[in-house]
């Protein structure tokens, strides 16, 4: 088989998927979101995705990995090409509208919530009076970009002259405010990898003395975590609302015995789940895509 690799870089991740397809006896081959070219009208022969990217078409299926940040065109267009690819009858994977679902946080928080998933309280507003009242209803707060991962831009807030500074500087670049209560956690959170509706693995994430983050991209310590059932049912629900074939799942236990669903990514790394638990990741996603192309061609 052949599979196409799309990724705004080459690196960890995508040698990954090389071997372990290489290792199923598959030809992988990666890609650059930024080099798709649109070609439309002309000589029916000449119409798709130019030379290089005729792969695509061509792929048993193709594995989408992290797009690029740029503009919104940018990203709508790259986003546009996955769904392009999967309407001429490509396998995406995961899907173009499970990944839509996934990077909007507002989004994946409104399929949970519908899916009877605990997630944090949360207002999602456009006006600076709202997202205000939001922080003081909630006294300790997280401000979040709707679109971003690895923990950049959060700012954890209780002050009400602090948060005023922080939400009219959004207001300027006219962003969108996400304003969740601040669940007390202890400084970990846990991280767990579905595949085709069970779960590979998870890892706990301890965050830096002083920090309440636990992104491992930010420094924080990721070790092995036995995952009650009830926990990882939890999980397995929270890949399926969004429709990923695959998912990174993060739980905040919190105190007082409640466990939320704080975030489903549906471009996640694993990295950090493969140095503390050993698994091979990219072997096993490997296999899922495999499977789901010979099932697609018995029917």
């Amino acid at each position: 088989m052949q599979f196409v690799i799309l990724s705004a870089r080459t690196g960890w991740h995508t040698d990954e998927l090389c071997r372990a397809l290489a290792a199923r006896g598959h030809v992988a081959i990666v890609l650059r979101y930024e080099s798709l070219v649109g070609r439309l009208g002309g000589p029916r022969s000449a119409a798709g995705l130019t030379n290089e990217q005729a792969a695509l078409f061509h792929a048993d299926a193709v594995l989408a990995r992290i797009i690029p940040s740029g503009s919104l065109e940018q990203i709508i267009f790259r986003v546009d090409a996955l769904h392009w690819i999967e309407d001429h009858g490509v396998l995406v994977v995961n899907s173009p509208r499970a990944i839509e679902r996934s990077v909007d946080k507002f989004y994946t928080d409104a399929l949970l919530h519908e899916a009877g998933l605990d997630t944090p309280e949360t207002v999602v507003c456009e006006t600076t009076a709202d997202a205000l009242a939001a922080v003081r209803r909630f006294g300790d707060a997280v401000i979040k970009p709707i679109f971003g991962s690895m923990g950049c831009g959060l700012v954890r807030v209780g002050d009400p002259d602090v948060a005023f500074r922080i939400v009219r500087a959004l207001d300027q670049v006219r962003s969108v405010f996400y304003v969740q209560r601040y669940i007390e956690h202890d400084g970990r959170d846990i991280r767990v990898f579905v595949i085709d509706g069970r779960v590979l693995g998870a890892i706990e994430r301890r965050a830096l003395p002083g920090d309440w983050r636990t992104n491992v991209a930010r420094g924080a310590d990721a070790v092995p975590f036995e995952l009650p059932e009830a926990w990882a049912q939890m999980a397995v629900r929270a890949a399926a609302a969004i429709g990923a074939d695959y998912a990174g799942v993060d739980l905040l236990p919190s105190p007082d015995g409640r466990v939320f669903v704080l975030e489903v990514n549906g471009i996640p790394g694993w990295e950090g789940l493969q140095r503390a638990t050993g698994l091979d990741v990219a072997g096993a996603l490997a296999a899922h895509v495999e499977s789901r192309v010979l099932a697609a061609a018995v029917r």
